[in-house]
């Protein structure tokens, strides 16, 4: 039986077309999903996360573990609320899950999973915690929502729909989070856009996202979240890595941080003695057609393949990230198989769109 978020019986209120993502009943629209896209893009638009899972995890070795945990380095966390992008890595280098670290303090961290990978993640992190006989305790928060609010308007609908939020919210930059009463608002987001992610108790989620609504903030299902994150170049678990991929080699090398030869961390031999052996670039179609996940890609260096693509509402072109050959580079002309002909399309950077504005 699917799982519902504490927003599902708003979300059928509404009229929204509901279907099952990773075993949760979630709005995949309202009504339009192109007019859901542009209002993020445009305006504000507001998204039910509730599905990915809040971790807490504190204790005297919070902060070693983590560093043994995840290829990124929490080490560079400082400030409180300072947020870092990760990937959690198998011993072979693959990707088990990406994810999200806030730093509270070296005893304190605030971790976010997918949806899909949220049962894998914290019997992966339990194990490891058990095997490295680790001083610290980790808690999962089942008890909180998540909305994430996001647009050139989002932050000014927030405060205002939030009274109070403003004096708490407004300095924060960019990837950093803080406490305002029972909120964690996190200058966050999968859009491409600025906006906050909230996360709260779950019986207020109902009231905040009517309270949004009121402030003009229109409500987006997950086919819109899917179509900002791609414009923006960014990273789906299990279309553009898994627990085969390397970050190497899914266009997520930044996320890995080798500077302190003293640290170990789960797959970083595997990283190390493999290196990267693909690179992720954007793909636009320049025949008709509409890009797809898992289309074989014909390039001068030989074969690839796309990972994510759809069709842009904000460019009206057909796009994708692709993992392809090295030595491949933007400006290149390549084929891609859509049902057996072998279209044009033209390599760029990927990252399509951010802030409202085209970038190819």
């Amino acid at each position: 039986m699917a799982q519902h978020t504490p927003l599902y019986a708003t979300h059928v209120a509404a009229g929204a077309r509901m279907v099952d993502f990773a075993g949760w009943d979630m709005p995949v629209n309202y009504g339009s999903q192109i007019e859901e896209h542009h209002a993020a893009r445009r305006d504000a638009g507001m998204f039910d996360v509730s599905h990915m899972l809040a971790l807490d995890l504190a204790g005297a070795d919070a902060k070693a573990f983590l560093r043994g945990l995840i290829a990124n380095d929490v080490a560079k966390l400082v400030e409180p609320g300072k947020a870092l992008y990760s990937c959690m890595l198998n011993p072979d280098g693959g990707v088990i899950d990406d994810l999200i670290v806030y730093f509270l303090s070296d005893t304190s961290y605030r971790i976010v999973v997918n949806a899909g990978t949220a049962d894998k993640d914290v019997a992966w992190i339990q194990q490891r915690l058990a095997s490295t006989g680790t001083q610290a305790t980790l808690t999962v928060r089942r008890d909180l929502a998540m909305i994430a609010v996001q647009g050139p308007n989002a932050r000014t609908k927030t405060w205002a729909a939030i009274p109070g939020s403003e004096a708490a919210s407004n300095t924060l930059k960019p990837f950093q989070a803080a406490a305002f009463g029972d909120f964690f608002i996190a200058r966050t987001g999968y859009t491409g856009e600025d906006g906050f992610e909230l996360t709260l108790p779950s019986e207020q989620a109902a009231a905040t996202w009517n309270a949004l609504a009121a402030a003009g903030v229109a409500p987006c299902g997950l086919g819109a979240r899917d179509t900002l994150r791609l414009e923006a170049g960014m990273a789906l678990y299990g279309n553009d890595m898994d627990e085969s991929v390397s970050p190497l080699d899914a266009g997520l090398a930044w996320t890995v941080d080798l500077k302190d030869p003293n640290r170990d961390f789960v797959g970083k031999a595997a990283l190390v003695a493999n290196g990267a052996r693909r690179q992720v670039l954007g793909l636009v179609l320049e025949d008709k057609g509409v890009l797809r996940s898992h289309q074989k890609v014909f390039t001068a260096q030989g074969e690839g393949e796309t990972t994510s693509g759809t069709f842009s509402p904000t460019l009206e072109k057909s796009i994708a990230m692709a993992r392809l050959p090295l030595g491949v580079a933007p400006g290149d002309s390549v084929e891609v198989d859509i049902r057996g002909k072998r279209l044009k399309a033209r390599v760029v950077k990927a990252s399509f769109v951010r802030n409202g504005k085209g970038l190819i």
